[in-house]
């Protein structure tokens, strides 16, 4: 991340980062780490997330929204504060309730493979709702 001086910072804002087009409905904000993928995942109303695995170790909370998820043989109806963990390798799915959803997840070792993805140009995120200043 780049501050005011265009030094690197510590600090950023979803509204900053251009988000990763990952499948039809479903957009990836990334902050990358050294170790760990940290990503705010905007779902459109019903997007889905096709079955696949990967290496990386992932684990999440629903923010806002529904979303039904499976986890290997495991299927659940999450709401917002829903939480999951899914092991490296383990083969997973998701659809979007019928007002979107937003995840927060977390990816260790980091998504290398999203570094190759499309990009759009930075904008207002689906989440955080912002109430004002301190």
């Amino acid at each position: 991340m780049r501050d005011d001086a265009g030094g690197v910072s510590a600090f950023g804002d979803l509204a900053g980062i251009g988000p990763h087009v990952v499948w039809p409905g479903v957009l990836g904000r990334v902050v990358a780490g050294e170790r760990v993928t940290f990503v705010v995942v905007e779902l459109d109303p019903h997007a889905v997330v096709p079955e696949h695995a990967h290496e990386n170790e992932q684990t999440g909370v629903l923010a806002a929204g529904l979303m039904r998820l499976r986890i290997g043989d495991e299927q659940r109806e999450l709401e917002a504060g829903g939480t999951w963990h899914i092991p490296a390798n383990v083969p997973h799915e998701a659809t979007a309730g019928p007002d979107g959803a937003v995840a927060v997840e977390v990816f260790a070792p980091p998504r290398r493979d999203w570094e190759a993805l499309r990009r759009r140009d930075p904008s207002s995120p689906a989440w955080p709702v912002r109430s004002g200043r301190l």
